[in-house]
């Protein structure tokens, strides 16, 4: 069921992420953020989202501590993914269920994406769903708080 009325979920997108749509769509695909904020409300219409995006990993850093008061966060870190300390030691300390989401499948490119320094602090991790990937997020982090 998707109506979670009142429920709270962050989205959070990092580094670069402001440009999909236009960077690299034959990886990331052709939607914008703001398709996946509007993609995320129709399938949760109950359900109170914050968006945030920056390129600015210590304002990342404020946006993972304001959602610990919510139900869950999903974080897209882009290239902090693989070398943002901070972030991780951000999320640990969050106390909430938390997905890593990545639009492409990191796996299965260049070596250096397969690392993360984030999914050791998170609860699970989805990849190369593009979009829907948010999507099975949110779900998870749902199940996961209100049961």
């Amino acid at each position: 069921m998707n109506d979670r009325t009142g429920a709270s979920v962050h989205v959070l997108n990092g580094v670069n992420l402001g440009t999909l749509g236009k960077r690299r769509p034959e990886v990331y695909g052709t939607l914008t953020l703001d398709d996946i904020e509007n993609l995320l409300r129709d399938e949760y219409p109950g359900v109170n989202f914050e968006f945030r995006q920056t390129d600015h990993e210590g304002e990342m850093v404020g946006f993972i501590r304001e959602a610990a008061g919510s139900d869950g966060l999903l974080i897209n870190p882009g290239a902090w993914t693989h070398y943002a300390y901070a972030l991780h030691d951000a999320l640990e300390a969050v106390d909430v269920p938390k997905v890593e989401v990545h639009l492409s499948n990191v796996h299965a490119r260049e070596t250096w994406r397969r690392h993360s320094v984030v999914s050791p602090a998170v609860d699970a991790v989805v990849a190369g769903m593009r979009q829907w990937g948010y999507v099975a997020a949110v779900r998870y982090v749902l199940e996961r708080s209100l049961g």
